[in-house]
């Protein structure tokens, strides 16, 4: 269960709450806000969970006890029913705005990272993308060009008046990424390595979360809720397509995972029709769709020469292909009610 302690509860009272909680057999996880705390009680007992919402609510500096059943207490839609904004830079994601985020998938130069982010940035994009670090299945693969990868991505960034994501990978890099990037991403691989869920869950970064590619959406929030229990409530969940029978995609993108999780968090939601695919001729139908399915961005790889890209150019977009898939996409966001930004 989850208890919302009074705006204003003295530390004398919150302990109170924590002591009762304890005493009944339940694992106590508090997150201390600026202007309240909230208490997850988390443990087996479920017999007398009835009796022990009405003592607690009974206590005038508790606003209100709430029974969760779901595995994750914290991201389920049962604590917030409305979907958390999350604001990176100047954007804010989860409210009725789509925010596009966009960029190579691998940082190469300064100079092709500068002439992305211009044409990205004279689209209106507000959010630079690119992968300092890469995970690859091959060891032989281009692994990324690491902290030089951070310092061009964060003066480009910097230069052109964008806020910038990119992925970590080892929980002893967070603070050195987190001096460089606005958002943290967790990439697919690493949606369970539950040692760097805990670190970023220390940081005070947004994180963008993708799935796992065998994940369920319940292990898959569950990961959300290591951050969460961390302190970091700024996480945003990406779906970026699951590993099934298929083979002619890279992945098959579960956009059902959208409104589903819709259903089941608070936590706003983006898609990466780039990975989903692995096919940029797909992207721009599978972008109309994820904005349909009630996607708050989307993570979009772009590339001024994807023929000569050094990592997944099969599934960039050029300059051209990604402006065209922003006029097309403005009367889908338009007929949903929301705006494309």
């Amino acid at each position: 269960m989850i208890v919302v302690m009074s705006i204003g509860a003295s530390p004398e009272q919150i302990k109170d709450v924590e002591n009762r909680i304890l005493e009944w057999g339940y694992g106590v996880h508090p997150i201390y806000g600026a202007e309240r705390t909230v208490i997850g009680a988390v443990g087996v007992p479920e017999a007398d969970k009835a009796r022990y919402l009405a003592q607690l609510e009974r206590l005038p500096y508790v606003e209100k006890a709430i029974a969760i059943v779901r595995p994750y207490k914290f991201v389920s839609r049962e604590l917030h029913r409305e979907t958390t904004r999350i604001r990176i830079g100047d954007v804010e994601i989860g409210g009725t705005d789509i925010v596009m985020m966009a960029g190579p998938c691998t940082i190469e130069t300064y100079e092709l990272t500068l002439e992305t982010a211009r044409a990205l940035r004279e689209m209106g994009v507000r959010v630079l993308r690119g992968g300092a670090y890469k995970p690859c299945t091959s060891p032989y693969s281009f692994p990324g060009l690491g902290i030089e990868g951070l310092k061009i991505l964060r003066n480009v960034g910097d230069a052109v008046g964008m806020a910038v994501v990119t992925e970590v990978m080892d929980p002893r890099n967070v603070e050195m990424v987190c001096e460089y990037a606005d958002v943290l991403q967790i990439g697919t691989r690493n949606m369970q390595n539950y040692d760097l869920l805990r670190e970023v869950g220390k940081a005070r970064r947004p994180v963008l979360l993708k799935r796992g590619m065998w994940a369920k959406l319940e292990e898959w929030l569950q990961a959300a809720e290591y951050v969460f229990l961390g302190g970091n409530h700024d996480v945003i969940l990406c779906e970026r397509g699951i590993r099934t029978f298929e083979t002619y995609t890279r992945n098959t993108l579960d956009l059902s995972a959208v409104p589903a999780v819709r259903e089941l968090s608070h936590l706003p939601i983006v898609v990466d029709p780039s990975h989903g695919t692995g096919r940029w001729s797909l992207v721009p139908a599978m972008t109309r769709a994820a904005i349909a399915a009630g996607a708050d961005g989307l993570l979009i790889e772009v590339h001024p020469e994807p023929d000569k890209a050094m990592k997944d150019g099969a599934q960039s977009m050029t300059h051209a292909g990604f402006a065209d898939i922003l006029q097309q996409c403005r009367p889908v966001a338009e007929a949903v009610g929301r705006r494309l930004v």
